[in-house]
């Protein structure tokens, strides 16, 4: 797989980092309204605390950080050059910032208005990038399982921004929809539609290459997201139907199905050849964890009658899948995708006359361990504010909080040391030429 890359062809640095930088932005702005909240917002999922929040994470977090990533991944990987790729950043980004913004205070307050540009603003952001990279995949053969993956995935985001328009006008009460259904497929379709189907897809490179596993079997990379989209989309059509056992079997087997690959990333990294594990890799650890206990929790809801009469349930699933996996996941490449990205940048900009630092100096590693734990920490005590909000919710809220303003200051770090070392690359490009 290591032979698709093209580095050559990557965008400007600013396409993909503008997303990364944004990101944690509105982790800390969920931080805030978690801490504000008063326990009871974690009695059920309908709240409006809980509809704000839950779409701060996905919609601004989860969003902006596959966006970025995916202006990288798709040049370098699979060799699909979005045309123009700084311009859509700037247009994409400038639509979908405000857009979540808007999202999350109509939840808070129920304005149509404020549903209606909200709609509109995220509808625009996303319809351009998947237009834009669509475009650029649409020609491209199948050479690895990363490419057929990449398109499924972004056809899962076409869908689920779809029927989120969809809930939007509902919500404005200009259409009579069955809510609670198209509320649990739209989640569905954002959760595994789009954030299962790409996680795997990178994940099928980036594990083996990153952490020095073996690669995933043949046979699984290529099955794999096919069999997640038809599946999703039978039990879509089902529980839209309203055929509430048969949807229960298919939701099972959907979950089954879509935890077989933290299953095999989890037995794959017990074969690594690193002798200790990176951030990276115990990031990623975490994440498969959570998305398994996740599974393990949806299952025991819709089966088992005394936990599913549980209210928080539903609220414990969320935070496993959102912040335990897909949160995890996101923290742990950024600490790979951002050096990265430094260095390569300034190797270009040396032109081959001043060699780049090294990558592991970009953001100290003492400042990634300690963000690690503090990620990890907030976690464990989102987990235990479902059970004991009163006691917990405002401390899991702070570490939250803190944990993602350091995220944000080993990004921000990373900036700094571009721009220090562009300024040294420039200064000594000068000399050389007035010496010359």
């Amino acid at each position: 797989m290591q032979a698709l890359l093209s580095f050559q062809q990557a965008p400007p640095l600013a396409a993909p980092v503008r997303f990364f930088l944004t990101a944690p932005l509105f982790a800390i702005a969920g931080g805030l309204l978690l801490a504000w909240s008063e326990p009871a917002a974690l009695l059920s999922r309908w709240t409006p605390t809980a509809l704000a929040l839950t779409h701060l994470i996905t919609a601004g977090v989860m969003l902006q950080v596959m966006l970025g990533a995916l202006f990288q991944i798709l040049p370098v990987v699979a060799g699909a050059n979005i045309t123009r790729p700084l311009l859509v950043a700037r247009l994409a980004h400038a639509a979908l910032t405000p857009g979540t913004l808007l999202l999350a205070a109509a939840f808070l307050s129920y304005e149509p208005l404020a549903f209606k540009l909200a709609v509109s603003l995220l509808g625009a952001g996303v319809a351009l990038f998947v237009g834009a990279a669509g475009r650029a995949l649409h020609e491209l053969s199948a050479s690895s399982p990363t490419i057929p993956g990449l398109k499924l995935a972004l056809f899962g985001l076409g869908v689920t921004v779809c029927l989120g328009a969809l809930l939007g006008i509902a919500l404005t009460g200009s259409s009579a929809l069955p809510l609670q259904q198209l509320t649990a497929v739209h989640l569905a379709w954002g959760l595994i539609g789009w954030g299962i189907t790409l996680l795997a897809a990178v994940g099928f490179l980036v594990v083996p290459m990153f952490q020095m596993t073996p690669s995933y079997p043949e046979w699984f990379t290529r099955r794999f997201s096919w069999s997640l989209l038809v599946l999703l989309a039978v039990w879509s059509s089902v529980e839209l139907a309203g055929g509430a056992r048969a949807s229960t079997a298919f939701a099972g087997t959907l979950v089954l199905v879509a935890a077989a690959f933290p299953v095999l990333t989890l037995h794959l990294q017990r074969h690594s050849r690193r002798a200790r594990f990176d951030a990276n890799q115990r990031y990623w650890r975490v994440a498969m964890l959570s998305l398994l206990l996740a599974g393990a929790t949806c299952l025991a809801g819709n089966a088992w009658t005394e936990f599913g009469e549980w209210q928080a349930w539903p609220w414990l699933c969320g935070i496993l899948v959102l912040v335990g996996g897909f949160m995890s996941v996101m923290n742990g490449m950024l600490y790979k995708i951002v050096p990265f990205l430094v260095w390569m940048h300034l190797q270009n900009l040396g032109g081959g006359r001043v060699i780049a630092p090294n990558m592991n100096k970009v953001i100290s590693a003492w400042h990634i361990e300690r963000q690690l734990q503090t990620h990890c920490a907030s976690l464990f005590l989102l987990v235990a504010a479902t059970i004991w909000p009163e006691w917990m919710l405002r401390p899991a809220a702070i570490v939250f909080l803190l944990a993602n303003a350091w995220l944000l200051r080993n990004l921000l770090a990373a900036m700094r040391f571009f721009r220090q070392h562009r300024a040294r690359i420039a200064a000594l490009t000068t000399t050389a030429t007035s010496s010359a």
